[in-house]
């Protein structure tokens, strides 16, 4: 996935309402920026830190930034939480996952039942459900998700788990957008209802799938398929 527009460097001076940012960029001026990302965002956020952001150029949208990745531990994390499903979205296409390749049809935002998934893929022996999550959250060599309570989170893994149960197959595809880490695990001590739910649908059958992502100014690619840890 290759940024469409230059990206704007400047240092993280303070994240603040969930969905604002403060940034000094290298000219000395201070902007306002858009976050995505609605959670704790704990273990990449530290003020001072390099950052990036996209320009954004829509006369009736407040902020004209949008805030995409920064630097921790000598590395890019990526924060903007639309990017993953871009991505996903793009290897699913291409076949460039092992284990999600040879679909010939792949959509984006298709309903099944009362839950909308971020990708459908087929092709003549399968139909296939997936959701797609950006993860952040680092501890030790761990990944973790979640980083916050998500009910819309369990949501997704309930109707996966009925997806499996008719028949199709069903994915979460987990996307960690940094490079410091080596295992993907579950933050049941942040919601461990997530962490239940997860665990009753991957011993239903539902795929887990946490692919590392690599993140630079220019583009975001996938690198390697972490091992992951669910025992409760």
């Amino acid at each position: 996935m290759k940024f469409e527009k230059a990206l704007v460097h400047g240092t993280l001076v303070s994240r603040y309402k969930r969905f604002l940012a403060d940034v000094r960029l290298d000219d000395g001026t201070v902007v306002t920026a858009h976050c995505t990302n609605s959670g704790s965002m704990k273990s990449c956020l530290e003020e001072g830190a390099e950052v990036y952001l996209t320009p954004v150029d829509e006369p009736k949208r407040r902020t004209k930034f949008t805030w995409e990745m920064i630097k921790i531990n000598s590395g890019w994390v990526g924060i903007n939480t639309g990017n993953p499903n871009k991505l996903a979205f793009e290897v699913v296409s291409a076949g460039t996952i092992p284990g999600l390749e040879g679909y010939t049809n792949v959509k984006r935002e298709v309903t099944f039942g009362d839950s909308r998934f971020d990708i459908y893929a087929e092709n003549d022996r399968e139909k296939c459900f997936i959701e797609v999550k950006n993860v952040t959250l680092k501890e030790g060599k761990y990944a973790l998700f979640p980083d916050a309570v998500t009910t819309r989170g369990q949501k997704h893994l309930n109707t996966l788990t009925e997806v499996k149960r008719q028949g199709y197959r069903a994915v979460m595809l987990y996307v960690v957008q940094r490079t410091d880490v080596e295992i993907f695990a579950l933050a049941k001590e942040i919601d461990p209802e997530y962490a239940k739910t997860l665990k009753k649908a991957f011993n239903a059958g539902v795929e887990i799938f946490p692919v590392q992502a690599i993140v630079s100014p220019e583009k975001i690619i996938v690198g390697k398929i972490l091992n992951f840890e669910i025992a409760l």
